[in-house]
């Protein structure tokens, strides 16, 4: 499978809307079930007016078809002064790609500029404890887990913990 990563744009708002109302990423996200078109085109225009924030998508292009998204990854450098040396991120996958490596390869492109162009050197994350297949990828790449946050949301009617991971650059 070719998966190209590149910056996203507004022409992609349609198919992350289509990625993010997918099920398992309603569970394994903040998100809220049921978001709005409107919401996303929203979401991108303050996501462009702030230079410390980036998106990159992951698509694939095929002969039979134009390209699509199958995949996107989010990260703030935090602005606070003590705390520049540091990314957030989160993600979200095509169920119907999953496995396939597509996470791996924004985890990948994210890294590279944390690295190579922002000089950042703490990556941290949230990921619901009992998303074992995040986990393993970000242990991948030299995460490790630093803390528990108990009954960190609600999620399916019941409160859910969230591990608190990092990778710091030496």
């Amino acid at each position: 499978m070719d998966i190209t990563i590149r910056a996203a744009s507004l022409c992609d708002a349609q198919d992350l809307f289509q990625i993010h109302t997918q099920p398992h990423v309603v569970k394994n996200t903040l998100q809220l079930p049921y978001p709005t078109q409107e919401m996303w085109h929203q979401r991108f225009s303050n996501e462009q007016n702030n230079q410390s924030s980036f998106r990159l998508v992951a698509e694939i292009n095929k002969p039979e078809k134009p390209s699509q998204v199958i995949g996107n990854i989010v990260f703030e450098v935090l602005q606070n002064a003590r705390l520049r040396h540091t990314l957030d991120f989160g993600m979200a996958v095509d169920i119907n790609f999953s496995g396939l490596g597509v996470g791996t390869t924004l985890v990948a492109a994210m890294i590279d500029m944390a690295d190579n162009w922002l000089n950042i050197r703490r990556i941290q994350l949230e990921v619901y404890r009992d998303n074992e297949t995040a986990i393993a990828l970000y242990k991948k790449f030299g995460f490790e887990v630093e803390g528990t946050r108990q009954d960190y949301a609600y999620r399916d009617g019941q409160y859910v913990d969230a591990l608190l991971m990092a990778r710091i650059k030496h």
